[in-house]
């Protein structure tokens, strides 16, 4: 039986650009790091984890790919229009749904990341 995701993962080609990206604009904090730097983990605040790795062979950051993460943010707004003044490269911009807004950006490595923001209740 399947009791919850353990982790959503992105490979990477340049980890310390990689980690800059989701440390410095996405202000993740940093978890596990093991294999000699080549996973990286980020444990998130309301559960789930987000790795990177170099390890993944064969596979490249693509933002066309069939995978890719949704973070769950307190104000997408301010978080795109500072996105946006550190030169991010914004895929889809925010758009709104009956219950939520997002937007897509894309990381350092070339990945598509969704921003999300359910609506208040």
């Amino acid at each position: 039986m399947i009791k919850k995701v353990a982790f959503s993962m992105y490979p990477v080609s340049d980890m310390k650009r990689a980690r800059e990206f989701y440390e410095k604009k996405l202000q993740l904090k940093l978890g596990k790091v093991s294999v000699e730097g080549a996973w990286v983990e980020y444990d998130l605040p309301q559960g789930g984890c987000f790795a990177l790795t170099t390890l993944a062979e064969g596979v490249e950051p693509s933002s066309n790919a069939g995978g890719s993460v949704a973070f769950e943010v307190e104000n997408l707004d301010k978080l795109i229009s500072n996105l946006k003044s550190q030169q991010v490269e914004i895929k889809l911009d925010t758009f709104t749904t009956p219950v939520c807004s997002m937007a897509v950006i894309i990381d350092s490595e070339g990945n598509s990341v969704i921003l999300h923001q359910l609506k208040s209740a």
